[in-house]
């Protein structure tokens, strides 16, 4: 692995994600992002997001991270329901998340939030109210999300001591249809299955995953996806990274080796392709094979043409007007992940 060595284009997105980046004091936040200005360099209107959580003191911390240069916050609202709130285990109340989203706003044009819905008994009438009253805060971006239950989670737990935690399939996907419905009208139709946007404020670093292009995973537990140059081969490898997940040892290791990488996997031309694939699917716009083709090698290699027919025949997915693109349909959009197991060789 000595032999390779990373690929540096300029920076189009920071992200300052995870765990509690408000942590941080607004001078470090401004050290990180001179020192990646300096080893990468960034493109004139680069995006640099830091998540918040809804709260007073989370809001302010924001105001420092403004002069520091982020220059877009998304925050975890979640719920403009304190029942709803209060279900999902949330400390804030909607009082706190709307006056810390106001104060955020003040010194802030890209402001995002995100919603849970699909709550267990949760009604068309509900949502509706909910969905409209974050429709007039006049953002340009909204998350929104139907709960989902993951294993390894409280709700996981919860849901195996017997307690309905999810709304039924049928319902949930009625709401999902009010949901691309009233964003549309609303100027901020749907960009990717849960994201929504007007124009010019689609979440850049998003992108970047869901249309498999680069990124640096840095703190501890970040995964990373990034092109190498082997020297050796003369030959390009996207590579996958994995950081240590412990603070403690990825401090350790950065002190040791000055990375905290604890895993590098080279990534096949096939794998990099299922990965265009499923993400890319996620995204109104699509995917074009040919691209995925040029970059991995021939369609029957990854996917599978009788699938993707019969995913066509079911209306699950079409094609553009040029024929470049294959797109999932609304219908699509709600059974991806069986629509992946057919046309993914």
């Amino acid at each position: 692995m000595a032999s390779l060595m990373p690929i540096r284009p300029e920076l189009s997105s920071l992200f300052f994600g995870g765990g509690t980046p408000s942590l941080m004091p607004p001078a470090l936040v401004e050290r990180l992002i001179r020192h990646a200005d300096n080893l990468f360099g960034f493109t004139a209107d680069i995006e640099i997001t830091a998540e918040a959580n809804p709260t007073s003191v989370e809001a302010e911390a924001m105001l420092g991270f403004r002069s520091a240069g982020v220059n877009r916050v998304s925050m975890g609202v979640q719920s403009l329901d304190d029942a709803g709130l209060k279900f999902l285990g949330r400390q804030h109340s909607v009082a706190n998340a709307l006056y810390a989203l106001d104060k955020i706003r003040s010194a802030f044009e890209r402001v995002s939030i995100d919603l849970i819905y699909a709550l267990p008994d949760q009604n068309a009438k509900h949502w509706q109210g909910m969905l409209s009253q974050a429709l007039g805060l006049g953002l340009g971006h909204l998350s929104l999300y139907q709960l989902t239950i993951e294993g390894g989670t409280i709700f996981h737990t919860r849901e195996r001591r017997g307690e309905v935690m999810v709304l039924d399939d049928d319902r949930a996907a009625d709401l999902y249809e009010m949901t691309q419905q009233m964003t549309a009208a609303a100027g901020l139709p749907a960009y990717e299955i849960s994201n929504h946007a007007a124009a010019g404020e689609k979440c850049r670093h998003n992108l970047t995953y869901w249309q498999a292009g680069d990124w640096l995973g840095i703190g501890p537990g970040a995964h990373g996806r990034f092109v190498l140059f082997d020297t050796a081969k003369d030959c390009s490898i996207r590579t996958a990274t994995i950081t240590r997940r412990s603070p403690t040892g990825w401090l350790d290791a950065v002190a040791k080796k000055r990375h905290g990488i604890e895993s590098l996997h080279p990534e096949t031309p096939a794998d990099w392709a299922s990965e265009m694939v499923m993400m890319g699917l996620r995204l109104t716009s699509g995917i074009n094979l040919g691209v995925i083709e040029n970059l991995c090698g021939p369609c029957n290699e990854w996917i599978d043409a009788d699938g993707v027919t019969r995913a066509i025949a079911a209306g699950w997915l079409c094609r553009s007007s040029d024929g470049s693109r294959l797109i999932a349909t609304k219908d699509g959009r709600l059974r991806l992940n069986h629509i992946l197991s057919t046309i993914l060789c």
